[in-house]
């Protein structure tokens, strides 16, 4: 049951159903990620808007070291995308069913490796912070562009500005008094939407929590079960890959 679990969450045959339950284990681990991240560097790392508002705040102050150093942050979330773009389309010109799996699988490999030389470069502040913010932006661009794939750019899972937008828009249209409820052009909210909206919401939150209270009390450490989850949902269908590929070769 868990391995067909597995399947379902991460498959290549995608149901609304299981791009929603997907998307609240992301945004979970992003918003775990990012509140952890921020404890160990001082800097958020899920979104680029910030990024971006930092790069231009301190060209204009003239700090041209700050500029390169999140010059680098908003790169490495760019790569990050790539690199699942290109992992994705390898897997899908192959048929594969790890089409998902193995970003995900590089993706909580990369979160061990925080985890681990984070601790190790705690030490030496002048390798910690630009190491980890490189690292983790690499994480949510390559998160945000798994979700985006294999939604259709409806689920979005390492920022909340859009989130909390559309969730917006819906209440609005929730609490709109239709006057004339026969009207051609009743507003109507939609409540699946905002379950949905709602859910990745609080997931982020709920991970975010659980991210800040894991590195006060573990350090590092938090890192692992997070890893550890993710990898166990990605290495059932490649896995399922590896088994085919054997038996296509006997």
């Amino acid at each position: 049951m868990p391995a067909n679990y597995a399947r379902y969450l991460i498959g290549t045959q995608r149901t609304a159903e299981s791009n929603r339950e997907l998307g609240f284990v992301l945004a979970f681990v992003a918003g775990a990620i990012n509140a952890g991240g921020f404890l160990a560097v001082k800097q958020y790392t899920s979104h680029v808007t910030g990024l971006v508002s930092s790069l231009a705040d301190n060209l204009a102050l003239g700090q041209m070291g700050l500029v390169v150093d999140t010059a680098v942050g908003v790169l490495s979330f760019l790569l990050g995308a790539m690199c699942c773009a290109i992992m994705v389309n390898f897997a899908r010109r192959r048929q594969l069913s790890s089409e998902y799996a193995l970003p995900l699988l590089l993706e909580a490999a990369l979160i061990l490796c925080f985890g681990l030389l984070g601790a190790q470069l705690s030490t030496f502040e002048g390798l910690l912070i630009p190491f980890t913010v490189v690292l983790l932006c690499f994480i949510m661009g390559l998160q945000n562009a798994i979700a985006t794939k294999l939604s259709n750019a409806v689920i979005r899972t390492t920022h909340m500005t859009g989130i909390v937008t559309d969730l917006g828009i819906e209440l609005g249209k929730l609490i709109y008094w239709n006057h004339n409820p026969d009207h051609p052009l009743k507003v109507r909210a939609d409540r699946k939407r905002m379950a949905v909206l709602a859910g990745l919401l609080l997931a982020f939150t709920t991970g975010g929590i659980a991210g800040a209270y894991g590195f006060k009390q573990a350090g590092y450490g938090f890192t692992v079960p997070l890893a550890l989850m993710l990898a166990v949902l990605a290495l059932v269908p490649t896995v399922d890959d590896l088994l085919r590929s054997r038996k296509a070769g006997s």
